[in-house]
């Protein structure tokens, strides 16, 4: 019996485009000179040492020319989504920014609720990252919806020991959750671990034998 929805973002509820033609330009672009002016926040220090120590730099320079290597890369990085989630933070703080979702989502998340299932959700992006994303949507604040956010601090969303950890954070056997995701192989490691799984196909045509069940959009989805 499934007791609760685990989510990806990009491409599930949220655009691809909107992701990399919005949110990671507008943090591209304001990350240079952004950065210096905040080198003495302890939350942006914390995440400058984590970059020298994964990319072996030490200068302000060479700490800036790989986050933004990382970004044209599309590395997943945790100390990358976590600046970027702080850019973000400003972005949205200011009115720049306001996040997409697909008109189907909101409507679908409010269901599952009001039936008692639990949501949760596991992206690449910074939990901070997530947590504004949906907080300003076009369909409004959707964080009450949710209990809980988890990202790469987790784990690799490829690996099926990540969703163990989801699913014993959540007091869930892995059964009792259904994970739906864009990517087969974030699918195939949930599958792994034990979760339904339900793989979304906002384009493209539908393979019949495809190894996950695939739907259209969030209203075909049967957890």
């Amino acid at each position: 019996m499934i007791r609760a929805i685990l989510t990806d973002i990009e491409g599930t509820t949220t655009s691809i485009s909107f992701v990399h033609d919005v949110l990671v330009p507008y943090a591209r672009g304001r990350l240079p000179a952004w950065l210096p002016l905040h080198v003495a926040e302890p939350a942006v220090a914390t995440q400058i040492a984590a970059v020298r120590t994964q990319a072996g730099v030490t200068t302000m320079a060479d700490v800036i020319a790989t986050l933004l290597d990382w970004i044209d890369s599309d590395r997943k990085a945790t100390p990358l989504k976590a600046l970027q989630g702080m850019l973000w933070d400003e972005g949205y703080s200011d009115g720049a920014l306001r996040s997409h979702v697909y008109e189907d989502v909101a409507p679908a998340l409010q269901s599952w609720r009001a039936a008692g299932l639990r949501l949760a959700v596991y992206s690449s992006g910074s939990i901070q990252a997530q947590r504004l994303l949906f907080a300003h949507t076009t369909a409004g604040n959707l964080t009450p919806l949710f209990e809980a956010f988890f990202d790469t601090t987790t784990g690799a969303k490829r690996s099926s020991a990540s969703y163990d950890a989801i699913a014993a954070a959540l007091r869930l056997h892995p059964s009792e959750l259904c994970f739906l995701s864009d990517i087969a192989e974030e699918l195939d490691a949930a599958a792994g671990a034990g979760m339904a799984t339900t793989w979304l196909v906002r384009d493209g045509r539908l393979d019949a034998g495809a190894r996950h069940r695939q739907v259209r959009n969030f209203t075909e989805v049967e957890p």
